[in-house]
């Protein structure tokens, strides 16, 4: 059973590799999808992550993306709702996990 603090750093590894995907792409086309995302989750069904996310999502990727990394209980918390699903492959998420995976193991 894995602990918060193996999920977290999980979790900011994900984060992590969703920022690099997007500094590499100069439209930062990951963004507006995080944004389409959390729009629609905001016309399914409102709450309040969703709602603090579409105020970040207002904001320039620099800014997005240094609340995305936090790595304080704001980045931890945020990073449980975050809207960038879909930013990374099936494969790119799998490698994160199994590489986490052995990490705990250890």
């Amino acid at each position: 059973m894995r602990t918060h603090r193996e999920i977290d750093n999980r979790s900011l590894a994900m984060a992590r590799a969703i920022a690099h995907k997007i500094d590499a792409d100069p439209r930062h086309g990951g963004l507006d999808h995080a944004r389409e995302v959390c729009r629609r989750w905001n016309r399914k069904r409102s709450s309040p992550a969703v709602s603090e996310w579409l105020e970040i999502l207002a904001k320039p990727w620099d800014e997005v993306r240094s609340i995305l990394l936090d790595e304080g209980e704001r980045g931890k918390r945020l990073r449980q709702s975050s809207p960038f699903v879909g930013i990374l492959s099936n494969r790119e998420r799998w490698h994160i996990y199994l590489e986490h995976q052995a990490h705990d193991q250890n």
